[in-house]
């Protein structure tokens, strides 16, 4: 049974799936309108397939230093109402489901996000980010996301917070 703010966050979820399913790992190719730059980070809007309205989203894609066909799409939205913070990573397809993704902020162990569900271009992390987390994206100057492909393999993936705080406090 759904309470209010599952019900919520259910339909959010389901919404911003459509701006994570057009947005490919690969800079490159990412789609969503840019509507602004801050440092590294880029504020992209779409409007989802179903959707009355635009969504917008704090976007940056990366690729692994030592593997270069390794990359991630780092994706952090506002729920309409306000109330929460999410944040989604797009790892790719061969990634160890049960292992999750692990996130460290300037070397240090901040935890680890499930894989909620994978797509023809990847599969998603999804967590609620709470104001703990936050300010240690905005002041923090590297996340390492760490994938697994076996449960001895971690490949971390280096993403740069310079510009978050703003990006963060700009995104609507």
């Amino acid at each position: 049974m759904y309470t209010t703010r599952n019900l919520l966050l259910a339909v959010i979820a389901f919404l911003a799936t459509g701006l994570v399913a057009t947005i490919n790992p690969t800079p490159a190719f990412a789609q969503g309108a840019v509507r602004a730059t801050h440092g590294d980070w880029q504020i992209r809007c779409d409007t989802p397939p179903g959707a009355s309205s635009e969504q917008c989203a704090l976007v940056q894609s990366v690729a692994a230093e030592d593997r270069q066909n390794v990359g991630l799409t780092v994706i952090v939205l506002k729920t309409a109402d306000g109330k929460d913070r999410i944040m989604r990573v797009l790892a790719p397809l061969g990634v160890l489901l049960p292992t999750g993704l692990g996130l460290k902020i300037d070397d240090q162990d901040v935890g680890t996000a499930g894989f909620v569900k994978c797509l023809e271009t990847g599969c998603i992390a999804e967590v609620v980010i709470e104001d703990q987390l936050i300010q240690k994206l905005e002041t923090g100057e590297i996340a390492v996301f760490i994938i697994f492909q076996t449960p001895e393999e971690g490949i971390g993936v280096p993403v740069s917070l310079k510009g978050f705080a703003e990006g963060f406090k700009a995104l609507p």
